[in-house]
């Protein structure tokens, strides 16, 4: 007994250290912040971007810390209501990726769409339009660095991630819950066919366009959706054996692993998030808490059951199962198999 409540004394020490350590890292980052973005909002204003706001500013964990990645809205004149990603990469770091292999991506789909007629429909729905592209040699915090940036377009209804939240899920009815995952499969199997692996499938990176949460006929729902945040996307034909990386809470179990990224590895993505447009909630969850997160989320993924719907969404519970299981062999092949499924769906 007196072993354990020991392990019990150090893991709450352990706890402790990792809060006061976030907390710290928190207010460098902010202290940071305070230096950085008045710089940036100058150098927005003068590429003709006004009405700057910025959203978002993070500190990249790859061992140097003079990089920052954050987001930013604005109003350009020429493209209207915008929102600006940037990466502030040290000049001296040789390892320049991050942004600029996700504008490469996007630069690929938006010129495939427009070069080829076969996917004139469906490709250019996958992602928003890069309005505009540069990178740059800046002097922030008494250095050199450069900027990368790229523009798209302001979505006023944000992602799905929005509608999901406890303020507007209750106005979300079955037909508009079964609108959303079939246009976001459609778009997940285009990118697939376009040669492309997402490898982050989630509601934050579902775009919603021309929604109406409040509309009272659902028979009129004409949202579109796209998909949004291509950094971690890989050609299918050169999928990376590196170890995990994506949001632990959509990993598939081979991904914990350490196998590549599939078809197979998005399907599981979506299938998390099939569940949590159903029922408001993903099927596997850790304590937020918890100081060995990683460790737990493996856990869930790999060794706990896929849990049942609700009665009323139990014609769904054959597409959960085969797109969330364990082994990759038993999963959907592919996401036109999980089209015909949902399509096939009585409602």
């Amino acid at each position: 007994m007196k072993h354990s409540a020991s392990n019990s004394s150090n893991a709450k020490a352990s706890a402790k250290h990792t809060g006061t350590e976030r907390a710290f890292l928190k207010q460098v980052l902010q202290t940071q912040a305070q230096k950085i973005l008045p710089t940036l909002t100058t150098l927005f204003s003068s590429l003709n971007y006004s009405e700057v706001s910025h959203q978002r500013i993070s500190q990249q964990s790859n061992n140097n810390e003079n990089d920052y990645q954050g987001l930013t809205r604005a109003q350009h004149t020429q493209f209207g209501r915008v929102m600006i990603k940037w990466q502030l990469t040290a000049a001296t770091n040789q390892n320049l990726a991050g942004l600029n292999h996700e504008a490469n991506v996007l630069k690929f789909i938006n010129t495939l769409s427009a070069n080829q007629k076969r996917f004139q429909d469906s490709l250019f729905a996958i992602a928003p339009p890069m309005l505009a592209y540069e990178t740059l040699r800046v002097q922030v915090l008494d250095q050199f660095s450069q900027l990368t940036i790229f523009a798209m377009p302001y979505y006023l209804n944000g992602s799905l991630a929005t509608q999901l939240n406890a303020r507007n899920y209750s106005s979300l009815t079955a037909p508009r819950k079964h609108h959303f995952l079939v246009q976001s499969a459609h778009r997940i199997a285009t990118l697939h066919s376009a040669g492309w692996l997402h490898n982050d499938i989630k509601p934050s990176n579902i775009l919603l366009d021309d929604f109406l949460p409040n509309h009272a006929d659902d028979s009129s729902i004409k949202a579109d959706l796209w998909l949004t945040d291509f950094a971690l996307a890989e050609c299918l034909n050169t999928p990376s054996l590196a170890s995990p990386a994506g949001t632990p809470a959509y990993l598939a179990p081979e991904r914990w692993q350490g196998q590549s990224a599939t078809v197979q590895s998005d399907i599981y993505a979506f299938g998390i998030m099939m569940t949590e447009i159903l029922v408001a909630d993903r099927p596997f969850n850790i304590d937020p808490q918890s100081n060995q997160s990683m460790t737990d989320w493996a856990i869930q993924h790999c060794q706990q059951p896929i849990p049942k719907l609700p009665l009323e969404y139990s014609h769904y519970q054959g597409i959960i199962d085969k797109a969330l299981a364990k082994q990759v062999e038993r999963r959907y092949q592919n996401m036109e198999q999980i089209l015909l499924d949902l399509e096939s769906i009585d409602r």
